[in-house]
């Protein structure tokens, strides 16, 4: 009996013992888990941080654009007063080229004038050398018969004279005129042209200027794509890391509580032990001779939550992780696009269940312009903490902050968001999720697909 006795004592206490170290493992990890909280808190104070460097490179873009659009007008009105003035020169140049034929006709005319008048001093030269080349207009004038006759001889020389000198002035004339308009027009048409010339280069210049300002304004408004989608991610990731905090802080107080059960059921075992060592001890006492007492052992199992199965889900398996969703892999985690593709996509027609991969905590189900439908759920398995992603749903079953069991159905594969025909993105996160994915794993390296 005392044998007996003895090994009651013993058991108790290493039930108790047992019950401290496993109290003090999840001390431990409830420490733990609130430094990981603490971390979080520090990437979104950081995430922050980046958001607002994000608006201020977002403002100092826009400023940039506003600089280089005004200078793109300018150009533009430069190129359209350019493109004005190389009309009006085209149109110049055509009324020149007019005057040019107009002035080839007028001087085909004078060139038949000077002709003609060769002709007459010609006639004239072969007749004073046929002549002798000496005509004594004073012979004439004294051959007059009558005075009256000399008045006309004199006349007629004097005319003759005049003829002469007239022609001669006439064709010096003519032929200053003529070479004074071909002069003057050629000159013309030559300034025009190299006006043309010189507008049509100052429009290229400006044409090429305004292309260099047309590029740098593209890579100014790419960059501030980009920085907008930056923005856009980084608030994402600065929302759900909140909600990872919030998540985390919720798996803290589950563990809490839980511990407090236990603690609760080792004093109620302790309560048990003691009371029935002392009936043990009284009953010795009394019955010495009296057999011993069979003697019974109890033992506790901590409650697990019976979920449901859930009709064309894959069975859930005994490992740390399930099966998200019945299907085949089509893609795997690494390089895909010039991207990291940091999960794995499960493909399946028709309506498919999608479950949560292990127990947690929901951190966030919400609507992303990537993800589309998304379900992130926060787990601590083994004093490690994980993060699984379900992306591109066709709907959610679960809020933000719901508890989840291992096999539940968190919602309906889809083809939401940044997606090419229905599947599950499955992400599996060794640590906290953000948005450069450096935590991310090989999903297939914890599920069996």
């Amino acid at each position: 009996m005392k044998k007996k006795i003895v090994a009651l004592s013993t058991a108790l206490t290493l039930g108790l013992g047992s019950m401290f170290s496993i109290q003090h493992a999840d001390a431990e990890s409830i420490k733990e888990m609130q430094e990981k909280t603490k971390k979080i808190e520090e990437q979104q104070s950081g995430v922050i941080s980046d958001i607002n460097r994000a608006d201020q490179d977002i403002n100092k873009l826009q400023n940039q654009q506003e600089t280089v659009e005004q200078q793109i007008h300018r150009l533009e009105l430069a190129i359209n007063d350019s493109t004005q003035k190389i009309a009006e020169k085209n149109i110049q140049i055509e009324e020149t080229k007019e005057e040019i034929e107009a002035l080839k006709a007028e001087i085909i005319v004078l060139k038949e004038r000077i002709a003609k008048r060769n002709e007459v001093l010609k006639e004239r030269a072969v007749s004073l050398q046929e002549s002798g080349g000496n005509v004594s207009y004073l012979e004439v004038l004294l051959g007059s018969s009558s005075f009256s006759d000399f008045i006309g001889r004199v006349g007629a020389v004097a005319t003759i004279v005049e003829a002469d000198q007239e022609i001669l002035k006439q064709h010096e004339i003519d032929k200053k005129d003529l070479e004074d308009k071909q002069n003057s027009v050629e000159t013309k048409l030559s300034n025009l042209e190299s006006m043309r010339a010189e507008l049509e280069d100052m429009k290229s210049q400006l044409t090429a200027q305004k292309g260099q300002k047309d590029k740098l304004m593209a890579q100014l408004e790419e960059k501030e794509h980009d920085a907008h989608e930056l923005k856009m991610n980084l608030k994402e990731e600065e929302e759900n890391l909140a909600a990872q905090a919030s998540a985390m802080k919720e798996a803290i107080n589950l563990e809490k509580n839980r511990l407090a059960e236990l603690e609760a059921a080792r004093k109620k075992a302790a309560a048990e032990a003691k009371k029935r060592a002392a009936e043990a001890a009284a009953a010795a006492a009394a019955k010495q001779s009296a057999p011993s007492a069979k003697n019974s052992s109890s033992s506790s199992s901590a409650p697990s939550s019976n979920t449901p199965a859930v009709t064309s889900a894959p069975p859930v398996s005994s490992g740390q992780f399930t099966r998200p969703s019945a299907g085949r892999v089509t893609s795997q985690i690494g390089s895909r696009w010039n991207k990291f593709h940091a999960g794995i996509d499960i493909a399946q027609s028709g309506t498919v269940p999608v479950v949560a991969a292990a127990d947690g905590v929901v951190i966030r189900s919400y609507l992303s312009s990537s993800y589309g439908n998304c379900i992130m759920v926060s787990h601590s398995i083994g004093g490690q903490t994980y993060t699984t992603v379900y992306a591109h749903l066709n709907s959610r079953n679960v809020g933000t902050g719901q508890v989840v069991a291992k096999g539940q159905q968190i919602g309906i594969m889809g083809n939401t968001g940044h997606s090419y025909g229905q599947h599950l993105h499955f992400e599996l996160h060794k640590g906290a999720w953000n948005v450069s994915k450096t935590n991310a794993v090989n999903p297939l390296n914890y599920v069996s697909m």
